[in-house]
């Protein structure tokens, strides 16, 4: 599945047993499209109902614990999200960074547990708006791969990695083609730095609100690999009109 595009919803802090219609929806289309890899991750509680009311989809996690357990009360570790019918997490999101003071460190950690217990990878990074205006934003997401990205053996096989500037997550602003073209060229060439040759093969998601009327634009920028979606991903409407949009880019 590596050469497909990879279209990812992450629903966040949203939903309860009704969306698992949505779920269901987005999986009976997905047969429509066998040239895009389509993926949800839905909230810990609907995780499990989720994996049994889908079969085409992948199913994922949006988060977890760099520890394999203990004491950690709310917290949720890539051994559960696995035992759970997860085949993938997200690590190192914004609003985890952000909200809650994750740093590099944490997210590579996090990131080398989900390996080790057998999931693939979504690795966020991204600049803040006075990161991108200070001209910093290549540096900020260099050092960002550096510093989160798993390095335990094969790592690279089983990672993908969204680049989400933080400005445009849920605002409705999009960086220009050529900002997201360059940006994603800049982690090609430091993935390469890290992994060597098997870093030209990790996908690189674009994420911050994208959108149905947006999808094709973005995703026919060289070096996207697909889209990590948040609000977009709600609806089965809505979600469905961006893997949409990546089959008729890969219709060839």
């Amino acid at each position: 599945m590596a050469g497909l595009p990879y279209i990812v919803g992450n629903w966040k802090m949203n939903g309860t047993r009704a969306m698992l219609n949505e779920a269901r929806a987005m999986d009976r289309a997905a047969g429509r499209f066998p040239k895009v890899q389509v993926a949800v991750a839905p909230p810990a509680t609907l995780l499990w109902r989720t994996r049994e009311a889908v079969e085409l989809i992948g199913v994922g996690g949006q988060d977890c614990h760099a520890k394999d357990s203990g004491a950690y009360t709310g917290d949720i570790s890539a051994t559960m999200l696995k035992d759970a019918g997860a085949d993938f997490t997200i690590t190192g999101h914004s609003e985890r960074r952000t909200l809650h003071g994750e740093t590099d460190a944490d997210v590579k950690a996090k990131s080398e547990s989900a390996l080790a217990a057998g999931l693939s990878v979504i690795l966020c990074v991204g600049e803040t708006e006075a990161e991108r205006d200070a001209g910093r934003a290549v540096d900020v997401v260099s050092g960002q791969l550096e510093g989160s990205c798993p390095t335990a053996d094969g790592a690279a096989e089983k990672l993908s990695i969204a680049y989400e500037p933080v400005w445009a997550i849920g605002t409705g602003r999009v960086p220009s083609i050529d900002d997201v073209a360059a940006m994603h060229a800049a982690i090609r060439e430091r993935l390469v730095a890290i992994y060597g040759a098997a870093g030209a093969e990790v996908r690189i998601l674009y994420g911050g609100s994208v959108k149905a009327d947006n999808a094709a634009e973005l995703l026919a920028v060289p070096e996207v690999g697909g889209a990590l979606v948040g609000g977009a991903s709600l609806t089965a409407e809505s979600f469905l009109a961006i893997v949409g949009a990546a089959a008729s880019l890969n219709a060839d």
